[in-house]
């Protein structure tokens, strides 16, 4: 974590805690991303990490919240998401496939598990996975859409004499969905 980063961070966790009304803001309501019980949402913290590229941090803050709110759609989503950024990608496809058995309807966790399954090879799965999604999401999302095309295109163009030319880069969209980028291998 740089510098500029962790000053960043302590000073608005810092700031929450100087709150003199605890952070409860008027009224006794709360300010958005602040719990009641710990000051600060592990969900918030751990997306604006995710933001930031603090994978690691941001899975610590994932944990803590799955402490204080159990394993909620939201957390395992979450914690599926950033074990795909750290790399760690049985972990993840298990938390996500965990997620859209808790709620089949989250497109967020379709569309994350749909990345993993390409990244571990199984296509015709993920093409599912993301015909899933993109059905859920009504097709409003332009990324899924991309990721399910290709897909359908590395499905289309499989050939066993040919090797593979292309690497896949995640490339970050919204809270906790990932686009799937192809991109040419250098040699």
């Amino acid at each position: 974590m740089t510098a500029t980063k962790f000053v960043l961070l302590f000073a608005s966790l810092f700031l929450t805690a100087c709150d003199p009304t605890g952070g409860s803001g008027v009224n006794g309501t709360l300010a958005p991303g602040v719990s009641s019980e710990n000051g600060v949402d592990g969900l918030l913290v751990g997306h604006r990490l995710m933001e930031a590229g603090e994978y690691e941090l941001a899975l610590k803050a994932y944990l803590r919240a799955a402490t204080e709110q159990g394993m909620t759609i939201d957390v395992l989503s979450a914690l599926g998401s950033v074990n795909l950024r750290l790399g760690r990608l049985g972990q993840s496809e298990k938390l996500l496939r965990q997620a859209v058995k808790k709620d089949p309807t989250f497109v967020p966790a379709w569309n994350n598990l749909g990345v993993v399954l390409m990244e571990t090879g199984q296509t015709g799965e993920a093409s599912r996975v993301f015909q899933t999604a993109y059905a859920l999401d009504s097709g409003e999302s332009d990324s899924i859409r991309k990721n399910l095309r290709l897909a359908l295109e590395k499905i289309d163009n499989t050939t066993y004499a040919e090797e593979d030319v292309s690497n896949y880069e995640l490339v970050r969209r919204g809270s906790s969905s990932y686009l799937l980028l192809a991109t040419p291998r250098e040699n």
